[in-house]
């Protein structure tokens, strides 16, 4: 037996006012077959020497033991479930709304009921898949009150984008992986994407760069980082290029572009679709020494108003390029004779 706390209140044991002692005692139970042991509170009355329990600490006591017994099956807990439902900050309610279950199935899993399997496992689908939730969401739209609806759809879709970016920063140091012992390839330097992410929003922020499509900002990001090779021997982000017929390219860039904190839009282009990255909000890059953006500076003054046609016909007469062969990654050795100083 633990002393957690001690009260001077009136006992309903002795019927007298003392300190009374609240503890912790470790009980072994059987529930649904299963043998579970869990820690248990009660208030401790020493002049009768016995323990007592109140409302509270009865209903706390059973959560407790059938919280053991779902960890033991492999089931959420009661404060798993009810993180789950914090995490979208949205009520009990709703979300047996959402979820077609019965109004009070929620409060009940959250306090004394044990779920089953089925539910359990849409439960977990839910924690672990905001687009889903997005989708009931919208489902269920005119169900829901105007101002829970907006609140409901702002929470998931900000866990969307943070799952959204969680995949693609996994899928693309994945690809990375082959090139980790190649320091040729990555200029010396191990790839960070939030670096890379500080590199495009700072072109992208630059009153002095203009055009800033795809192909533009990827031969930027190279000459970045082939004069900083030149320069200090060693790239700013780490990124992989490969040559291809544009010139060169960083392996992945259909993913990194598309992470949520680089601002994007589509334009129609008569022939196809152009890709213009936009100014952000964000004028800070914390990821950037003043070295860094020196380098970029420079990259800038050079090509920042220069056409697309222009920095392409300008990167095909570089050695990196004229030297590889086409789909072949780069080497930063060709950094050496780089036209920029």
């Amino acid at each position: 037996m633990k002393v957690l706390r001690t009260v001077t209140m009136l006992c309903p044991c002795c019927m007298e006012e003392h300190a009374v002692q609240t503890v912790s005692v470790s009980e072994h139970n059987i529930f649904r077959n299963v043998p579970v042991e869990y820690d248990a509170e009660y208030f401790y009355c020493d002049r009768a020497d016995e323990t007592y329990a109140d409302e509270q600490q009865l209903s706390s006591n059973d959560i407790a033991m059938k919280n053991v017994y779902r960890g033991k099956t492999g089931l959420l807990t009661s404060h798993q479930i009810a993180a789950i439902r914090a995490r979208y900050g949205i009520t009990q309610g709703d979300l047996c709304l959402l979820l077609g279950w019965g109004a009070k199935t929620i409060t009940r899993y959250e306090s004394h009921q044990v779920q089953d399997i089925a539910h359990d496992t849409i439960l977990r689908k839910l924690d672990s898949d905001p687009e889903w939730f997005l989708q009931l969401l919208h489902a269920e739209k005119d169900a829901l009150s105007a101002a829970s609806y907006a609140r409901y759809m702002e929470t998931a879709a900000v866990l969307f984008e943070q799952d959204h970016d969680l995949y693609l920063k996994s899928a693309i140091m994945s690809r990375y992986a082959r090139f980790l012992q190649n320091p040729e390839a990555t200029g010396g330097k191990l790839l960070s994407l939030e670096v890379v992410v500080d590199m495009i929003r700072y072109y992208a922020n630059s009153s002095m760069v203009t055009g800033l499509f795809r192909v533009k900002l990827m031969k930027l990001l190279w000459y970045a980082d082939a004069l900083s090779y030149k320069r200090r021997g060693r790239s700013i982000s780490g990124l992989v290029y490969r040559a291809l017929p544009m010139g060169a390219v960083p392996v992945a860039y259909e993913l990194i572009v598309d992470l949520s904190t680089i601002r994007c839009e589509e334009i129609d282009m008569g022939d196809g679709t152009g890709y213009r990255f936009l100014p952000t909000e964000n004028k800070e890059y914390p990821y950037l020494t003043a070295e860094d953006r020196g380098i970029l500076d420079a990259v800038i003054r050079r090509f920042g108003m220069t056409s697309k046609s222009m920095i392409v016909e300008t990167m095909h007469r570089e050695d990196a390029y004229t030297g590889t062969a086409l789909n072949d990654v780069i080497s930063f050795r060709y950094a050496r004779t780089l036209s920029l100083s």
